[in-house]
């Protein structure tokens, strides 16, 4: 009788356990709302969903509610774009509002601009809806040196068919600061600028600016135009002040010069004196020498001496008052 109960208890747990693993394999209420609402999953598509991993709800909710908007899409291919990475609730739905505003989209282009990491389902609102992108403030020179900044608008619509590899916001921002950029620093005079700024948003509307973006540019507006700095006055005093320093420079270089060939003169002439003292010097020695050798004699010497004493007599007599003579010097 307990081998009864045991059996009995385990075939029980055994059934629970089988029960919930089927419930849980098996989503027969997704499978029941998939039936009423006309689309036809199968049974073996879900368990087979369940054992790739996929979530059953995730691409058959999807698939009834494209089905109840009119739109006939493969449930293999939803599978196939979740197993991929890609958002089925997000495809479905721009592929809803693409297929009632008229726009061209089919699946596998949805598929691909999905998987490409851009949000398709706000690609085809932004188609439906054009979206305003306010550019940050850009700062330009007119020709007569004076500072302007302009803040535009940009109104854009998504362009389905270049959103794969087009580019994005930051490249269109870019593209109508630079020519804005370009189209005040052509102008004359700030004053024309701010007479007619919509001059701005005709150039730079003319110029192209969206090709290769994933967006249509349908206009700019500038919203604001200050005048801000006078860069032209800024940049002739800060030359003016460069120019000053230069000349500066140069001028201290030449006083350098000039006291180092001052300095060197100075040495000269006291190189110069040397000399002198040194020849002088030379003078007895050379007496002296006459005097042994025979070739000066006492009257000589003497003669010598009283044209000495007249010159310096002489020098003392036309020297100015106050002044001293020159001395020769003494055998």
């Amino acid at each position: 009788m307990e081998q009864l109960l045991a059996f009995n208890s385990a075939v029980l747990v055994l059934f629970v356990f089988a029960f919930f693993i089927v419930m849980w394999a098996v989503p027969v209420r997704l499978w029941i709302e998939a039936i009423s609402a006309g689309v036809h999953v199968g049974i073996g598509s879900l368990v087979g969903m369940r054992l790739r991993k996929v979530s059953p709800p995730a691409v058959v909710r999807p698939l009834i509610t494209a089905t109840k908007a009119g739109l006939d899409l493969d449930v293999n291919a939803l599978e196939a774009h979740y197993l991929a990475g890609g958002r089925v609730d997000r495809v479905v739905g721009a592929l809803i509002s693409a297929d009632k505003a008229n726009i061209e989209l089919g699946f596998n282009q949805a598929a691909a601009i999905d998987l490409a990491g851009r949000d398709v389902f706000e690609a085809v609102q932004v188609s439906v809806n054009p979206k305003v992108i306010n550019t940050p403030k850009v700062a330009a020179m007119a020709k007569d040196g004076i500072q302007l900044i302009a803040i535009a608008r940009v109104t854009v619509r998504a362009n389905i068919n270049r959103l794969v590899g087009g580019a994005g916001e930051e490249t269109i921002l870019a593209r109508v600061g630079e020519g804005i950029v370009s189209t005040i620093g052509s102008a004359e005079s700030h004053k024309a600028v701010l007479e007619n700024p919509d001059n701005i948003s005709k150039t730079v509307l003319s110029k192209g600016l969206d090709s290769g973006t994933a967006f249509e540019i349908l206009s700019i507006d500038i919203a604001d135009v200050d005048v801000g700095k006078n860069i032209g006055a800024e940049l002739q005093t800060d030359q003016a002040e460069a120019d000053k320093r230069v000349a500066q420079a140069r001028a201290e270089e030449r006083r350098a010069m000039a006291v180092a060939q001052e300095q060197e003169m100075r040495a000269r002439v006291e190189e110069m004196k040397a000399e002198v003292v040194r020849a002088e010097a030379q003078v007895p020695l050379a007496l002296a020498e006459a005097f042994r050798s025979g070739h000066l004699g006492v009257m000589d010497y003497m003669r010598y001496r009283n044209i000495q004493a007249d010159t310096e007599m002489r020098s003392a007599i036309a020297a100015p008052e106050g002044g001293s003579g020159s001395t020769g010097a003494e055998g």
